[in-house]
């Protein structure tokens, strides 16, 4: 990419995060003339400060620098066909989106006020309740596509899912976390306890009391640790089947 592609993407991250240039030299420990001077490709970014914008959007390096290729995500309707168009797609069958979306709100309602409960936060307590529930019974839970990058395991369906909860079942609120953007979600209603296992609940409810109180920092040091994503390369899709060679503290099912 050149500086002025790398400047455009820096732009439309913090407009996405919602923070000013000033907050964002400030992160960096820069001018704010100087976020100006990137932002239209009069400067180049330094190796310590791509460092620190990937920790300030949480995204990889190859994102921020244009070499990785955002799947599309396809939330399926029971009702309309979708015309299918060349690229990288991650359907999303209705039973699993109706599974994701009454997990995500039994996680909002149980933790979702705490301050240290992000986006960040969320995606790591989904990525281990999937793997621990897929470990111990060997059947998906929500069965999200997690990919890796700089903070750990990401569930690509996230974004879209929330997005189509948005002001009718949960609310997206933006600030921050000590010097961090947080983006939050609450709940506008409880979920739906009869569309959940009491199996599935358990494996749920054992991730909260576990991870909850981790921050993002925390908890994505954590994941860092275990097998499924030590064994994955940047940017690929962590397997589910890369369970069954989990170590302690991380293994949760009982093997002869």
């Amino acid at each position: 990419m050149t500086m002025a592609e790398i400047g455009g993407k820096i732009k439309a991250l913090r407009t996405k995060v919602g923070i000013s240039q000033l907050r964002l030299a400030e992160l960096l420990g820069v001018s704010r003339p100087a976020i100006s001077q990137i932002e239209n490709g009069e400067r180049k970014v330094s190796a310590a400060e791509l460092e620190r914008l990937v920790e300030v959007f949480n995204v990889s390096i190859n994102s921020l620098l244009g070499k990785e290729k955002e799947p599309e995500v396809i939330l399926q309707d029971r009702q309309k066909g979708r015309k299918m168009q060349p690229g990288i797609r991650i359907n999303v069958p209705q039973r699993n989106l109706n599974k994701f979306k009454e997990v995500l709100l039994y996680i909002l309602n149980k933790v979702g006020s705490k301050s240290n409960i992000g986006e960040t936060v969320i995606y790591k307590l989904l990525y281990f309740m999937d793997f621990d529930f897929y470990e111990k019974y060997e059947e998906q839970l929500v069965g999200a596509t997690y990919i890796k990058n700089h903070y750990g395991p990401t569930p690509m369906e996230f974004k879209k899912i929330a997005e189509s909860m948005t002001d009718n079942e949960i609310i997206r609120v933006k600030g921050k976390y000590f010097d961090f953007p947080q983006t939050k979600y609450l709940p506008l209603r409880k979920p739906d306890l009869s569309k959940l296992k009491a199996n599935e609940i358990e494996v749920i409810d054992n991730v909260l009391n576990k991870l909850s109180d981790m921050n993002a920092s925390q908890i994505s040091d954590y994941s860092h640790n275990d097998v499924p994503w030590l064994t994955t390369e940047d940017g690929e899709v962590i397997e589910y089947e890369s369970v069954f060679y989990r170590t302690s503290p991380y293994s949760v099912r009982e093997y002869e």
